[in-house]
């Protein structure tokens, strides 16, 4: 390949790089127990919050405090559900109320039943972010 053709071929696999790819890494504390995984949902809109994923994440977990790293997203907004599945059954256990640890991002609350995405929401900034969540 010519020094020309070699430079065109880089030029082009950095204009197909995700612009303003960002990493988000979520602690999660208050892990009870060691054992199952952490089990993340990453969501990027109120119209998809609780219905479509952006992006889904896991860990083992480890016990007190474990990390859960989402990479190369684009900055903007989002929000996160996780749940300590205990059992690894790759869902959350409920008997009307959930019976696993979970929580939201921002640690938001929701009344009788999941918080509003304007609650949980959070800002991703181009230089990425570290976000601490505890479970309940």
């Amino acid at each position: 390949m010519t020094p020309l053709g070699t430079l065109s071929f880089c030029a082009a696999l950095l204009a197909a790089a995700p612009a303003g790819a960002a990493d988000l890494t979520i602690h999660v504390d208050d892990v009870k127990a060691a054992g199952g995984t952490i089990q993340v949902a990453l969501y990027n809109s109120a119209d998809t919050f609780m219905k479509t994923v952006a992006g889904l994440g896991k860990t083992a977990a480890t016990g007190q405090a474990n990390m859960v790293v989402f990479k190369d997203l684009p900055a903007g907004e989002y929000a996160f559900a996780l749940f300590h599945d205990a059992n690894s059954n790759e869902k959350l256990d409920k008997f009307g109320i959930p019976t696993e640890d979970y929580a939201f991002s921002n640690n938001a609350l929701g009344k009788m039943g999941p918080p509003t995405y304007d609650s949980a929401r959070f800002t991703l900034p181009a230089a990425g972010a570290t976000v601490r969540v505890s479970l309940r």
